[in-house]
Order: structure tokens, then C-alpha cells, then sequence
């Protein structure tokens, strides 16, 4: 076992966003996901990546200028990144399978290298081939990224295009559907989660969701094909009372066999979903 993360090509491996005032950004995730922030980049550049921590691990990161500019057109939401070996190669293969290249390489410092791909429906979503920063190094645990789910317009050709870009698996469960990683199961269980299996055996989850690295939704109302984060919180209420608290509103909640969550979107306009886990006893 080892207390480093690390992620076989075709995980998902690190969550970002975007943000005009990154302070801003700072103000509202500190509080409401309890996180600290460590700058990932020097002073004196025109723009600036902060890595977001939990317990003094990487969570997930904020970028956006040095100083902010005010408003500006785009989308300031959450991206989710795939890891790869080779950002060549897996964008040939993203490509052939039907996803359009949007952005091409892009070396990130000594971190790694990304690119951004956008599916026939229009949700977006980033390659990582890592260097230095290996991506998440804290996962399903409060203040933590949870899952990267797809909400689509066309589940069943978005399922197609992804199983053949990423040699993913996606299983209809009957009320939901998702997405796994052949094998990613026995990499967790060789090193950061040796009891994976016999932790999710006790609380009876689906065959296979060792696995998992994300689902496959429709849209819901108001929506864009999008890739939608989400959020471990130890207690769902209280994390939608500091949302607004810091300026944030929360859409709706919703609760399920597994889960009470929340719908959020940020002061900067950035949506994600709090989820406290609630397995049936």
C-alpha cells in the first residue's frame, strides 16, 4: 500500500475550474468545503492556479488571472480530467472515436500536460498526462471530489462514443447507469485502498462498482450537456447554509437510497452537487 494516488489511463484523475476572481473563488469553496489553498504558480505571471487541499492533500485546483478582470463570456464551471499515458496518442484515439479536439496539448508547468475534447452533444471534458502532479491525492471523503458524472442529451450514443475513446464499460443498472474502468479495482486495492471490496460488500453496493469511476444522466431541466462534479460533505444541510451564507444559492436537493444532496451554483456561476452518503443499513 502506499499514501500515493496514483491513476491508470482511462480514470479520471483531477477536477479544475476556471474563475475571473480566483480570491473570490477561494472565499466561497474555503468555508463551504472546507478546503485551504496552497499557489501552484509564481508571482509575477498573468494568471494564477491555486491547488485547493483537504487535510493537506490535493483536491482539486482554481485557476483563472492574477488579478481579477470582471466578468467575461465562457463557461466557469468545473472540468474533469482523464489520465493518460501518451496525450498524443489518446487524443488520436478520442478523435477516431468521435469527440472533437478543442484544445490541442498543453504543457502545464511541471505538473503535466493537458488537452480539452467535446463530445456530439457539446460537454467537455480534459485529458491529463501527468508529470509531476498525479492528480487527486484525497477522494470520497468530506470536502472531497466524489464523482464526475455525465449529463447528456443522448445517453446512448454518448455511451458508444466513450466506451470507444476510453475502452470504458457502461452498465445500466436500471436506474442509473455507470461507468467503469476494467481493473481499476485491483489497481485501488494494490495501493490506496486494500479494503475496497469488502467495505462495499457491506453496504451492498452494484457488482462491479469498485470499478466506477462516474454515471451517465440526462439532462435535467435548464441543463447543458456538461460534465458535473461532485462533492463529498459530512452533513448536506449545513453545507447548503454556508453555501448561501457565502454568497452562493443553492438550486434543489434531492435525496435517494445512497445519498441527501444539494445542487449549488457558486457566486461566479459555477454549478456542482454536495453529496453526503447515506447507505441503506
Amino acid at each position: 500500500m502506499t499514501d500515493q494516488r496514483t491513476y491508470p489511463p482511462g480514470v479520471t484523475s483531477w477536477v479544475d475550474i476556471e474563475q475571473q476572481d480566483v480570491e473570490r473563488a477561494k472565499a466561497f469553496y474555503g468555508p463551504v468545503l472546507g478546503w485551504t489553498f496552497q499557489d501552484a504558480t509564481p508571482p509575477g505571471l498573468p494568471s494564477r492556479y491555486v491547488i485547493a487541499q483537504v487535510d493537506g492533500r490535493d483536491a482539486a485546483g482554481i485557476g483563472g488571472p492574477a488579478e481579477p478582470t470582471g466578468p467575461a463570456p465562457g463557461d466557469p464551471g468545473w472540468h474533469t480530467y482523464v489520465a493518460v499515458d501518451d496525450i498524443a496518442a489518446a487524443l488520436d484515439r478520442a478523435t477516431a472515436a468521435g469527440l472533437v479536439e478543442r484544445t490541442g496539448p498543453t504543457v502545464a508547468g511541471e505538473g503535466g500536460t493537458w488537452a480539452e475534447l467535446a463530445d456530439p452533444q457539446g460537454a467537455t471534458l480534459r485529458l491529463w498526462q501527468a508529470k509531476r502532479r498525479l492528480g487527486a491525492q484525497v477522494v470520497n471523503t468530506p470536502g472531497a471530489w466524489n464523482f464526475s458524472d455525465l449529463h447528456t442529451s443522448d445517453v446512448a450514443a454518448a455511451r458508444e462514443v466513450y466506451e470507444r475513446a476510453f475502452g470504458w464499460q457502461t452498465v445500466d443498472l436500471g436506474w442509473a447507469v455507470m461507468i467503469r474502468v476494467p481493473g481499476y479495482g485491483d489497481h485501488l486495492v494494490a495501493t490506496v485502498d486494500p479494503g475496497i471490496r469488502e467495505r462495499q460488500a457491506d453496504v451492498h453496493t452494484p457488482v462491479g462498482f469498485e470499478d466506477a469511476i462516474g454515471w451517465v444522466a440526462p439532462l435535467g431541466a435548464g441543463e447543458t450537456p456538461h460534465w458535473h462534479v461532485s462533492f463529498s460533505v459530512a452533513d448536506r444541510d449545513r453545507t447548503a447554509d454556508l453555501a448561501r451564507e457565502h454568497g452562493g444559492e443553492v438550486l434543489g436537493t434531492d435525496e435517494s437510497m445512497w445519498a441527501r444532496t444539494a445542487t449549488i451554483r457558486d457566486p461566479q456561476g459555477a454549478t456542482f452537487t454536495a453529496s453526503q452518503f447515506t447507505p441503506p443499513e
